[in-house]
């Protein structure tokens, strides 16, 4: 009996990273009411690495596939990319980001975010944001965790609406819809 609620177990923790692979172990162990230390053997045995391997992966993964910015210009880590269909990209935020004397995180690292990863997601060599609309929905504290996922819908000619949401936990603190535009190198001149 105790095998089978160890394999039930595993099975769930093994669904729970496919579908948040983001999730800590303590988020996990929450989730399987079972001990850290259970999730981290759990995790050992099926072969499933730490969160930061895993995100170091994933980053790897996504930036291979980056083509509209260099790496370095992305604001956050970016952790998943399929080009002009969609992203996801993490932002830990730091003390140097808060405002004044206070622990909240500026709204413009939130806005550089959403921007970076929304020219991110279209295949192209060259993106700027035509327009863009948003709206703030709460705030970020100094440690949290910002997590954008960009979606792209409509494409047409050279201008793609992509929309972004970007959530601290399960709250979402943002919402924007930007037009992202493909610029020939020829029309900069």
């Amino acid at each position: 009996m105790k095998s089978l609620r160890k394999k039930t177990r595993q099975d769930r923790l093994l669904k729970l990273i496919e579908q948040n692979p983001l999730a800590t172990d303590e988020e996990l162990a929450s989730l399987l009411t079972a001990s850290v230390s259970t999730i981290r053997l759990d995790r050992a045995v099926l072969g499933v690495p730490e969160l930061r391997e895993r995100m170091r992966s994933m980053a790897q993964k996504a930036t291979s596939r980056l083509r509209s910015l260099k790496q370095s210009e992305v604001v956050g880590e970016l952790l998943e990319l399929e080009p002009n269909k969609w992203a996801l990209s993490v932002l830990a935020t730091g003390r140097e980001m808060a405002f004044r004397e206070t622990d909240l995180v500026w709204d413009h690292y939130i806005y550089a975010q959403a921007s970076s990863i929304a020219i991110a997601v279209v295949e192209a060599d060259l993106v700027i944001v035509d327009s863009m609309r948003g709206e703030y929905k709460g705030h970020a504290m100094v440690g949290d965790s910002l997590v954008a996922r960009a979606k792209v819908g409509v494409n047409k000619d050279d201008k793609y609406i992509v929309s972004v949401r970007t959530k601290v936990a399960e709250k979402e603190i943002f919402v924007g819809r930007f037009i992202a535009a493909v610029v020939s190198k020829n029309t900069l001149v």
